[in-house]
C-alpha cells in the first residue's frame, strides 16, 4: 500500500504565498492549492492562453478583478476567463491562512501578463521565462 503524502509538507515560502501543484500533465486540465498567509498576496495576472477558475477552500480572500474588489467566502467559485478579463489579484486581509484551488485548461505554449510589475510571463512546457516589457525591442529580422 502507497504511503499517503502530505501536500503541505514542504511548501515554499514566496513571501507569504506557497503553493502545491497538484496536477499538471502538460498541455491538458492542472490544479493548484495555494495557501496565502496573512497580509499576502497572489501577484496580479492574466492569461491569454489558458482560463482557469479559482475555488475558495479556507478563509476569506479579497479577490480585485476589472470588476472591482470584493472579500470571498469558503466554497466561492470565480471563473477567470483568458485575457485582460481575467485580470486578478488575490489578497489575504484577515488574520487567518487562506487556501484556494486554482484549476487551469493549461494551454501550452501560454503568455501571462502582469500589468503591477510590467513583466510578461512565457510558458513552453513547465519552463517558464519573464521579461520585463520595457526591454521589448521591435522585431526586424535575424540580427
Amino acid at each position: 500500500m502507497t504511503e499517503a503524502v502530505n501536500i503541505w509538507d514542504d511548501v515554499p515560502d514566496w513571501g507569504g504565498i506557497g503553493a502545491r501543484r497538484l496536477a499538471r500533465p502538460g498541455a491538458g486540465l492542472g490544479a493548484s492549492i495555494w495557501e496565502i498567509h496573512p497580509g499576502g498576496d497572489y501577484w496580479g495576472h492574466f492569461h491569454h492562453a489558458s482560463d482557469e477558475i479559482l475555488i475558495v477552500l479556507r478563509g476569506r480572500p479579497t479577490i480585485g478583478t476589472p470588476e472591482g474588489t470584493r472579500q470571498l467566502d469558503e466554497g466561492d467559485v470565480v471563473p477567470l476567463p483568458r485575457g485582460p478579463q481575467g485580470d486578478r489579484t488575490i489578497t489575504n486581509d484577515t488574520a487567518e491562512v487562506v487556501r484556494v484551488l486554482m484549476i487551469s485548461t493549461n494551454i501550452d505554449p501560454d503568455v501571462a501578463e502582469y500589468p503591477g510589475s510590467a513583466k510578461v510571463g512565457i510558458w513552453i512546457g513547465d519552463h517558464g521565462r519573464f521579461f520585463r516589457v520595457n526591454d521589448a525591442v521591435e522585431h526586424a529580422g535575424p540580427e
